[in-house]
């Protein structure tokens, strides 16, 4: 009999910390490539922990308000709220305190720009995105805006700006890559958005011809998109190519979803992206340009 969580584990999970490491990474990331010198690692380090706590924060909001989906969903009926493990009362107090200290730590001792990005991104999340995903399959595109600008965080607290255009080839990276990303997992839990009531592209587009057609067109996008930083003299031409060549790979995984719409094809177009990522920003940290 498997044992129950402890509350500690709870907390964890409320947080989302195993995803939200992606939001740290990104950050961290925007940080770096906007650095023109050495990195002030201390600097660094206290950016991420506090992108880190409004992100845990965001997640926390997330799984009270959707609680009652969550507990419809095999993948997430087991969180701590949804599982009736935590009261919605609890998950409030874990999900703004988070919130709050995160917000303190950017707008104490990194910058308020920093803080008004991380703001923005816990707003956009918990107050838009959330509450549209029982409406309407544009939720995915409204809640790529969030997911995208962690690295803007990291460029603000780096910067003290947001205004250049290299910053902002960054954020449309991260937009254009979680699209075919996230289809592929709605494709793949297609069933479970669907006893949810979620009306998630995949469950909606019962053939899943549109479907392949959007995760094909995004994949499509992303190519010239992720080629940016060389374009704004952020990365050198090693990145160009070498990210070229990721980006044709990943597309080319997308058409065959799109030709054959099996939850193994979209596996692989998920685990691709998964790949992609990590990949794209090495590629970037190891090509970048003084600035």
């Amino acid at each position: 009999m498997p044992s129950t969580p402890s509350r500690v584990a709870d907390w964890i999970t409320l947080a989302k910390i195993r995803v939200n490491t992606l939001v740290v990474a990104t950050t961290a990331g925007g940080y770096y490539m906007a650095t023109p010198g050495d990195v002030d690692l201390a600097r660094l380090a206290t950016t991420c922990v506090g992108t880190a706590l409004v992100a845990g924060g965001a997640a926390a909001f997330n799984q009270v308000s959707e609680r009652d989906t969550d507990a419809l969903m095999d993948r997430t009926r087991n969180r701590p709220v949804a599982g009736l493990r935590m009261s919605p009362g609890e998950g409030r107090i874990v999900a703004a305190v988070l919130s709050a200290a995160g917000l303190g730590i950017l707008g104490a001792t990194v910058s308020m720009l920093a803080m008004g990005v991380a703001l923005a991104t816990l707003v956009s999340y918990v107050l838009c995105y959330t509450p549209l995903k029982r409406y309407t399959s544009f939720s995915t595109v409204v809640g790529a805006v969030p997911g995208a600008l962690p690295p803007m965080i990291g460029w603000a607290a780096a910067r003290g700006s947001i205004d250049e255009l290299a910053g902002w080839s960054l954020f449309f990276i991260m937009f254009i890559w979680q699209l075919p990303h996230f289809l592929a997992i709605a494709w793949i839990y297609r069933e479970d958005y669907s006893r949810a009531g979620l009306p998630m592209l995949p469950v909606i587009d019962h053939s899943g011809a549109m479907t392949g057609r959007q995760m094909a067109l995004w994949a499509a996008t992303l190519v010239p998109v992720s080629v940016m930083p060389t374009v704004v003299s952020l990365a050198d031409q090693t990145y160009g190519i070498g990210v070229l060549i990721l980006g044709l790979m990943q597309f080319a995984l997308t058409v065959r979803f799109a030709w054959s719409r099996t939850k193994t094809n979209a596996r692989v177009v998920f685990s691709a992206s998964i790949i992609y990522l990590p990949l794209l920003w090495a590629l970037m940290a190891v090509a970048k340009l003084g600035k």
